[in-house]
Parts: structure tokens; sequence; C-alpha cells
């Protein structure tokens, strides 16, 4: 416990990003939703900078927008703008798809492009990415056309550039695909592993060869159906590890969130969106 507490206190003190600015990007009745925005310390609003738009993971009933939060502090100290969305969650008691899950996700990326003069942005360089359920959300503003919020200015574009994608579920078909049960026969219209197309966003995806809820055979099976429509696709094997495996101080195993870190670190860099190496250094 005292070797996990060391770790997690070297987190907040490695990565001196600036201080998180909160803007809202949507309000739904009396309810306004939120982003959480870290520049790189160098910042300026005339920047264009690569951004990484973040979506947590709970289920779509559960979680909160600080699980990338450390993500975030790295990333920025490395020149791009991180940016955490609050998105509502599927009620108690509702066993339907996530409706207002990616509403959300799309008014979000929407926002962020239609401020990038603001956020010091290049709005063709929006990332997305995401765990489990917030993963199924990176992918789906990713590669999924449709199920666009009423409300929302459907002339600018949701859709995110590079993906990052951590034990996603990205796969809501009949076979082996999580969250079936939800979507039902209105699987294609959420599932991103069904919506491949040529113009998609290269990816990188992480995931634990123990993940109960995700076979090894989901990822591989996207990861040679991106690559036959044209779209370069990374994905990581981590042996013996289970769902939110790569989340700081989970298990109390760190050096996945690390290895994880680092290997997202090292894709954008390979995408031109960082430059030299990485900075990231085990505590």
């Amino acid at each position: 416990m005292k070797t996990l507490l060391a770790c997690l206190f070297a987190l907040g003190t490695l990565f001196s990003a600036a201080e998180p600015v909160t803007r809202i990007y949507k309000k739904v009745a009396d309810r306004e939703l939120k982003l959480t925005i870290v520049n790189p310390p160098d910042w300026k609003a005339s920047d264009q900078r690569p951004a990484m738009v973040f979506f947590h993971g709970g289920g779509w009933t559960g979680g909160a927008p600080t699980q990338f939060t450390q993500h975030s502090d790295y990333l920025a100290t490395r020149g791009l703008v991180c940016i955490q969305v609050e998105y509502r969650l599927i009620k108690k008691g509702d066993s339907g798809p996530p409706i207002d899950c990616v509403h959300d996700a799309k008014s979000a990326m929407r926002w962020v492009r239609s401020h990038a003069s603001e956020l010091g942005i290049d709005p063709n360089r929006i990332g997305a990415g995401g765990g489990s359920a917030g993963g199924h959300l990176a992918a789906f503003v990713g590669m999924v056309e449709g199920l666009d919020d009423p409300t929302d200015d459907l002339k600018i574009s949701p859709k995110a550039n590079a993906l990052a994608l951590f034990n996603p579920v990205f796969d809501n078909g009949p076979d082996q695909g999580w969250g079936h049960t939800r979507v039902k026969e209105r699987y294609q219209e959420y599932s991103p592993a069904h919506n491949i197309t040529p113009d998609d966003p290269p990816a990188i995806i992480f995931l634990g060869t123990q993940d109960k809820l995700i076979p090894v055979a989901v990822v591989e099976r996207f990861k040679a159906n991106m690559e036959k429509a044209g779209v370069r696709c990374v994905a990581k094997f981590y042996e013996g590890q289970g769902h939110g495996f790569f989340n700081p101080g989970k298990g109390g195993k760190m050096e996945f969130y690390y290895d994880t870190l680092l290997e997202t670190d090292k894709f954008l860099t390979s995408l031109g969106w960082l430059k030299g190496q990485p900075t990231l250094k085990k505590p």
C-alpha cells in the first residue's frame, strides 16, 4: 500500500501542466454539461495544437471524467490540449441503448471543433480517447454516422482524427460483442466495429488478454477489418491482465498505466502530433 501511495503521489508531482479550465459545452433542461481542459504550460490561444478528447468508462451507467486526469496532465506537457468530457449516463432501470451518451459525445466533439480558434487547437487534429464504454464513445465519434443530437449544428463535424482506445467496448454485435443486450437489433447504428470505412481515423487499442468483457478475438477481428479497409490500426495486448488494467493504481500495478501511456505517446508521435522522445519516466 505504501508503494502504491508513493506512486500515486509521484503522478501528481511529475507533470507540470497548466491549471485545468472548465467550460460548458451543452445544456440539457436544467443541467450544464462540462468539459475540463488541460493546456500545455506554454499554451497560447493563437496556437494550432493537436488535441485529445477523453471519455470515461463505466458501462454508460457510471464513472467520472477524472479517469483520464493523469493521462491529460502528462500529454499536455508533451504539447497536446487535453479535454475530459462529462456526459449523461443511462438512468437506473433503463435497459435501452446509450442514446444520451452518444448524443453528448458528438456534441462535445462539435463544441471543441467549433471553438478550436479560441482553444488554440488545430481543428484537423482532434483525437478521441477513452476506456471501456468511453472507448466505445471515442470510437463512435470517429467512425459512426448518425445518432446526432437534434439540437447540434450538423454542419460541424464531430469526427475524431485519431483514436486511443483502452479496452473499448466498440463491438456491440451479437458475435461476442459487449452491450448487445442494450442495443439489440439496432447494433449496426451503435457499434463502431460494424461501421468500418476507409475514411476512419488511425487507432491504437489496448487490451488485457484476461479481459472478461472483451475477448482478444474481438479486437483481432476489429484490427483485421480496419486494415482490410486501409486504415491503420495498432493493437497492444497485455498478458494476463483484466478489464481496466491501464488505470493508474489498478491493482497496484502502475507499470501498465505507464506502458499504455508511453505507447499512446509513441503512436501520436508517429502521426506527427507530438515531437521528440517521450518524457514519461517511471517514478
